[in-house]
């Protein structure tokens, strides 16, 4: 969910994402993420009936749209392919949140308009099915469930573009108006 707030000349959409949890442990690769035997397509919504089946059997037919992500350190690690977050993103999945990810996962989630939060608290103390709350401007995680708050490094305005555009790509052709 976006709210728009006005700054004087322009208006801003503050980014606010709200949404029950699904919790994952620590290095979750891309693999679990997209199995390998599914890369034999780049439709979005071909990876998202795969998404996670490997780490958990039925989670393409439990997750619903506007759901979240938490997971522990090095999420995303192992190859460089772009298939594991478009996957995510195309599964309705609106956030990730982990200790850490893998560096390449990181660039490519925001490449393609997914967003992502790092919180060591949040990944420890969040627990499956919590409900929570991000807000990506200010850094703040909240577990509406628990009635507790952690904090992540904010997304800047500039990349925060990029995911209001739908990823790099849209946002270039936005900006050079293709």
């Amino acid at each position: 969910m976006h709210l728009t707030q006005d700054y004087g000349m322009w208006k801003y959409k503050r980014m606010i994402i709200k949404g029950k949890n699904w919790k994952f442990g620590n290095d979750i690769d891309t693999d679990a993420i997209i199995p390998a035997r599914y890369l034999n397509t780049s439709d979005p919504k071909e990876l998202a009936k795969h998404l996670m089946e490997d780490a958990e059997k039925d989670f393409p037919s439990k997750v619903k749209p506007e759901d979240i992500i938490v997971a522990g350190k090095n999420f995303g690690c192992g190859s460089s392919r772009e298939h594991a977050p478009i996957a995510i993103k195309a599964a309705g999945i609106q956030a990730v949140v982990a200790k850490s990810f893998a560096r390449i996962f990181y660039r490519n989630a925001f490449n393609i308009g997914l967003p992502i939060f790092e919180s060591d608290e949040a990944s420890e103390k969040i627990q499956q099915g919590d409900e929570i709350e991000i807000d990506a401007d200010k850094g703040i995680i909240r577990n509406i469930t628990k009635d507790e708050s952690y904090t992540a490094n904010p997304i800047p305005p500039f990349m925060q573009e990029l995911i209001s555009a739908g990823g790099l790509v849209e946002w270039t052709k936005k900006k050079l108006k293709v």
